[in-house]
């Protein structure tokens, strides 16, 4: 396959007017190492690569947490369709055993053409800090568990890329230690303050969940967990640009403070994704959707309503560089999860998961 004279999206966040060749669904570097003949004129067009999202919990009246396989299926088909082709499916907080089940079902999901690829699982509980829960369930929160991280990875066979913990939490020390050197740690839910979160940092964490959502807030006395993460270069952090999660002022001083090449959008979607407004579920919670805000019976936010593709798209609306949204959706998230060398830009060498958009950044095809 060729595609030819769109407007390709580069890796330094230029467009740059090119012809891409494909073979067996992998960019090549010419013609003559393509053997079928199919051409897409693509001019007039942007082609960026698909997108990564690396924390999403359902869509389509689906939740990862159930451990249905077939309800992954229909998430990892949706995300495909709405532009995302690679995706980390990621837990809520539940015991024990179930957790176990989950982490299963992604080993079982398969790979399938029309699917979103499975890059990693996000593992969100249950190491939290009750004080910060947010819309986990405070009953099945434990103390960090090397041993149980070690049987959910072994359930999924080594899937877990990411793992959230609270560090101000009894145990959070000694998992760190244990853990890091085998997956990314990411420092959420907690209500850490700047010193112990930093400290965190500066011993092997390095990432942060959903920031300023689920943590305490960045005071110009008191700047926490932001603040930490902020000071600490080798951290990168989730942003939620849906709108409700983070206003948009705040969306666009983050890029500010942190740069364009430590921030990972997500969806932090929901089985609300794809749907009306309505009743559905979280980690076995009942959330109610009205204006596509997702609620616990008790306000509490539970996760978005949108997928990865919209909150790329708001977030240039409200203000952000289009260039610095998209690498925040595709090379930084790649290189966060270390599946750049395969996914997450348009290079010889890699797979062709590729989008094709008009210039308002309207997906057209996803390839």
């Amino acid at each position: 396959m060729i595609i030819r004279g769109g407007q390709v999206f580069q890796e330094d966040g230029t467009y740059r007017k090119q012809d891409i060749y494909i073979e067996d669904h992998k960019i090549v570097s010419s013609r003559e190492e393509v053997t079928e003949a199919k051409v897409i004129d693509a001019r007039g067009l942007k082609v960026i690569p698909g997108l990564i999202d690396i924390h999403s919990h359902g869509a389509v009246g689906c939740d990862f947490s159930d451990g249905s396989v077939t309800g992954l299926k229909k998430i990892l088909r949706y995300q495909k369709a709405c532009g995302v082709t690679s995706f980390c499916p990621t837990t809520m907080t539940l015991p024990a055993k179930k957790l176990l089940q989950v982490m299963e079902s992604a080993f079982m999901a398969g790979a399938e053409e029309d699917q979103a690829a499975i890059a990693g699982i996000n593992m969100e509980g249950p190491f939290l800090d009750p004080a910060k829960r947010g819309a986990h369930r405070e009953e099945f929160i434990v103390p960090p568990d090397v041993d149980l991280f070690r049987k959910c990875q072994e359930a999924c066979k080594g899937k877990i890329r990411l793992v959230t913990l609270a560090p101000n939490v009894k145990g959070a020390d000694r998992f760190l230690e244990e853990v890091k050197g085998e997956v990314t740690v990411s420092l959420g839910h907690t209500d850490a303050d700047y010193e112990n979160a930093k400290s965190a940092f500066d011993r092997g964490a390095s990432h942060v969940t959903h920031l300023y959502n689920a943590m305490a807030p960045f005071r110009h006395r008191t700047p926490g967990l932001v603040g930490a993460a902020f000071d600490s270069p080798h951290v990168m952090a989730e942003l939620i640009a849906d709108g409700i999660h983070v206003h948009p002022s705040v969306v666009r001083s983050t890029f500010a403070m942190f740069g364009r090449d430590r921030v990972i959008l997500i969806s932090d979607s929901t089985m609300a994704a794809g749907m009306e407004d309505g009743m559905y579920r979280l980690g076995g919670q009942d959330v109610t959707v009205r204006r596509g805000k997702a609620q616990l019976a008790d306000g509490t936010i539970a996760g978005s309503a949108v997928n990865l593709f919209e909150c790329m798209k708001r977030a240039v609306r409200f203000g952000i560089k289009e260039e610095d949204a998209i690498l925040a959706s595709t090379v930084n998230p790649a290189k966060r999860i270390g599946i750049f060398d395969k996914v997450g830009s348009i290079t010889p060498g890699k797979k062709a998961d590729l989008l094709l958009l008009d210039q308002e950044l309207n997906l057209l095809q996803v390839l």
